[in-house]
């Protein structure tokens, strides 16, 4: 998880420079230093209460600064830029697919084989529903910023104004169980195909 949190940052970072905003790899967001990417709270605190309590399990990474001013084209900008985290994931999460077909077809140490696989199948869980998470259209998700960049801007300022207390919002959506309509569906559908890739779907 401290893989997929850290390449979805630095997915945003490496973005933002592409079309013209260094402001992330100038201060040294773009480096794969989980440390350099950890929030105190979205991180560790958010995280350890949610578990300590039973809810669903949430948090955020420190979000990569993006100077909307510095961008080539701002609108489209922005719109690839938050898509990036989102896509980095899920690029990693059929890396890991492809790592645990391979793996378990090996005749090695079991320990290490079976270290690996178990690696391999929080790393498609993990980063398939993070990356899915965070296309939630609501600020400052990935998927609210795609929203407010594509909105009329006076329509996008409006909606821009649910961002300070956006997390709040989604915490508490998710502790009422809101998101489950698409996270149970998607965690049964990684279930079969984990299975398939064990050699063990029926």
């Amino acid at each position: 998880m401290l893989l997929a949190i850290t390449l979805h940052e630095v997915a945003h970072g490496w973005t933002s420079r592409f079309f013209g905003d260094r402001t992330a790899e100038l201060l040294g967001r773009l480096s794969l230093n989980p440390l350099r990417h950890v929030d105190p709270v979205g991180t560790l605190l958010v995280p350890a209460v949610l578990l300590a309590i039973g809810l669903p399990v949430i948090g955020w990474a420190k979000p990569v600064p993006v100077a909307i001013g510095a961008l080539r084209n701002p609108r489209l900008a922005m719109v690839l830029v938050s898509l990036a985290g989102p896509l980095a994931n899920l690029v990693m999460a059929l890396m890991w697919c492809v790592a645990l077909g391979a793996i378990v077809r090996v005749h090695g140490n079991a320990t290490l084989i079976g270290w690996i696989a178990s690696m391999a199948q929080a790393g498609i869980i993990g980063n398939t529903l993070l990356g899915l998470f965070n296309l939630i259209p609501i600020p400052p998700l990935d998927g609210g910023r795609v929203v407010t960049s594509l909105l009329p801007p006076s329509m996008a300022a409006r909606f821009g104004r649910v961002e300070p207390v956006g997390f709040l919002i989604v915490v508490g959506l998710s502790a009422l169980g809101m998101f489950g309509w698409f996270l149970d569906p998607t965690a049964r559908i990684l279930g079969h195909v984990i299975g398939v890739l064990l050699g063990t779907a029926a």
